[in-house]
């Protein structure tokens, strides 16, 4: 397996879903959890990347690595940045940007777009998509859908519903409906070329940071994932639902309590 970094940044600013990184989930702080999780997926460093000293000291106490950074980042891909410089990684290191707030990110896919990456050379960037299973997921503009090209390049990234049902109904069979996972994976040069960009228009209408590498001619590799992905947590609504399936009984990380699962 090639050799990676993951770097997950987080803030407590959700105006969704207030101080979400350290909201618990099976008595773990969410940030903590996924930081657990990125760890066992082989990476040589995870680094959790935020604002917060609440969100440091939570990493910290945890056992888990934190480091500070700017408050005036635009987004996370340039909080990741400020780590990445600040660890001095060469233009030709994998960096991950695990999202602070996908808590049941599998292991499988976390390897699968380090790998991806390794082997695509070409390609700027590259993220992960499941299918659409339902019209609800469609037209919910918290999740994110895209389109690709016959290449599995991204076209474009969009909270409606993208392609739009020809005749209005949705059937899951009848189309390439994607729901875009929170996960991308960059060479550090192509992450200092794209945050060196400004904030586009495109970025800018549909709050969505990815667009600013399509506006800018940067490719995106959108893979299907190699298995389930469970949505991550955007909402009050989406925290009970990963609570609800941290409660069913999947087996708990190394070190945590018996009863406690991930």
């Amino acid at each position: 397996m090639s050799e990676f970094q993951v770097v997950i940044p987080a803030r407590m600013g959700s105006a969704r879903l207030p101080g979400k990184p350290l909201l618990e989930i099976g008595g773990v702080p969410m940030v903590v959890r996924v930081a657990r999780q990125a760890a066992l997926s082989g990476a040589s460093s995870v680094i959790v990347a935020t604002d917060d000293r609440r969100i440091f000291r939570a990493v910290a106490q945890a056992g888990q690595r934190a480091a500070m950074t700017a408050a005036n980042h635009p987004s996370g891909s340039d909080r990741v940045q400020e780590v990445v410089d600040s660890q001095g990684w060469g233009d030709r290191t994998i960096v991950l940007n695990v999202q602070g707030d996908e808590p049941l990110i599998p292991l499988q896919a976390v390897r699968q777009l380090a790998a991806a990456l390794a082997a695509e050379p070409k390609v700027d960037a590259a993220t992960l998509c499941v299918p659409i299973e339902n019209s609800e997921e469609l037209a919910d503009p918290s999740i994110v859908k895209l389109v690709r090209d016959r290449r599995g390049r991204a076209l474009y990234f969009s909270r409606s519903p993208i392609p739009a049902p020809p005749d209005g109904e949705f059937r899951p069979s009848a189309g390439p409906w994607r729901r875009h996972i929170g996960i991308y994976g960059y060479r550090a040069a192509a992450l200092r070329r794209f945050v060196a960009c400004k904030p586009s228009p495109l970025e800018r209408a549909e709050r969505l940071e990815q667009l600013r590498l399509l506006e800018n001619g940067m490719a995106i590799l959108a893979l299907d994932a190699c298995c389930p992905v469970p949505g991550g947590v955007d909402t009050a609504e989406d925290l009970e639902r990963v609570r609800a399936a941290v409660g069913t009984g999947i087996k708990p990380l190394p070190g945590e309590a018996p009863g406690i699962s991930r």
